[in-house]
């Protein structure tokens, strides 16, 4: 991707940051830096309505084409409105999964009318949207998926359950991938079901993670039920479904998550000239890595967006997640032995919630065992790993 813009790209970043600091005020004012990965809890209902004013003014979906309620923003100015969403403190949005993983799923392999169905209630932030992958048998080996789906009568009857859910007690509905049939290999037979959430099949476990938080859930479905014309794509041929919407997680929004990972730097080094931890001249060596890392990361994601989201995918994440992980270990050892100890009621500081949360960075989205797999095996052509 060219780093060139034009008089009409600058002129929308002027009105994307005009508008976020005219709005980003009164009732919204406390909103800014909430939210975001590690922090889902935070003010979700004040969140929430934020977002539905973004969305009447027309700043959701903003990659989408006009014709589905987007803006038809090209590439180079959906990383302008990420990039200044980002700078602006505005605060983590919760229609993330439907925003930039179904929906563009949906517009790409929907029937008009699931897209008439859909799609009008991720622009306007009405259905809020969760990912039904992960089980316990079938992290990082997505196609052991062992939950079922059976047409009974006009309806998907789904029985199972998913693991490492993100935002499940919020959501109003889940893409769910499913076994419906079986196949030569264990990819063929898998479904992409949309399933309502809100009904007596459903229920929602909260998992604690190490953050005191539970952004991550269980979710059984036992008898639950979804409407037969809910699959997207071909029954049976969902996995190709399902890595279409994994390409899409690895889009233009990446730009915007390293905007947070700099803002968390910079909130390490103020930290460090604040105790006297610059001083050091081990720490200050490894402050220059981590901004040297994170320009690294920015560029690389801008060489390869717009391209087939494909394996270098997998080079992406091996180098955010390594080095946000390490910067959480950064951001307690300039704190110091301070950080080792936790206030009344487990009340965790910024740094000590980064340091524990980014312990998750290198497995969740794809563990960095399997990404370098993937390209060992797939790109280099080395032997396949020994499997049992």
């Amino acid at each position: 991707m060219s780093l060139t813009t034009s008089a009409a790209d600058e002129q929308l970043r002027a009105d994307v940051r005009g508008w976020l600091e005219s709005n980003l005020s009164g009732r919204f004012a406390s909103l800014r830096g909430l939210g975001g990965s590690g922090k889902e809890h935070e003010a979700f209902e004040e969140r929430l309505e934020w977002n539905r004013h973004l969305a009447a003014h027309g700043w959701s979906c903003v990659g989408w084409p006009e014709e589905f309620g987007g803006r038809g923003l090209s590439l180079a100015q959906q990383v302008i409105f990420h990039e200044e969403y980002a700078k602006s403190g505005a605060p983590g949005r919760v229609n993330h999964l439907g925003e930039e993983l179904l929906g563009p799923t949906l517009i790409a392999l929907g029937t008009p009318e699931q897209q008439a169905r859909f799609l009008p209630g991720i622009v306007a932030v009405e259905e809020l949207w969760c990912q039904g992958y992960s089980e316990p048998g079938a992290g990082s080996d997505l196609a052991a998926v062992s939950t079922r789906a059976v047409l009974d009568g006009g309806e998907w009857v789904i029985n199972g359950q998913k693991v490492w859910t993100s935002l499940a007690q919020h959501a109003d509905w889940c893409f769910v991938l499913a076994r419906t049939g079986e196949g030569e290999r264990k990819h063929d037979g898998l479904s992409y079901l949309l399933v309502p959430m809100r009904q007596p099949g459903v229920e929602v476990r909260p998992i604690i993670q190490l953050t005191g938080t539970s952004e991550f859930n269980e979710v059984f479905f036992d008898d639950a039920k979804t409407d037969g014309d809910c699959v997207v794509g071909e029954v049976g041929r969902g996995w190709s479904v399902a890595m279409a919407t994994l390409g899409f997680e690895r889009g233009v929004s990446t730009l915007a998550q390293q905007i947070g990972f700099r803002r968390e730097l910079d909130g390490i080094i103020e930290q460090a000239r604040a105790n006297g931890a610059l001083a050091d001249p081990v720490l200050r060596d490894r402050i220059v890595q981590a901004h040297q890392g994170l320009e690294v990361i920015r560029l690389h994601a801008l060489r390869t967006l717009g391209g087939e989201q494909g394996y270098d995918a997998s080079v992406t994440k091996l180098l955010w997640a390594g080095w946000h992980r390490s910067l959480g270990e950064l951001a307690l050892d300039v704190v110091g032995p301070a950080g080792l100890t936790v206030g009344a009621d487990y009340a965790l500081t910024d740094e000590q919630a980064l340091f524990l949360f980014s312990r998750s960075d290198t497995i969740y989205g794809g563990s960095d065992e399997i990404q370098r797999n993937v390209i060992a095996e797939r790109v280099l052509g080395l032997p396949r790993e020994a499997r049992p």
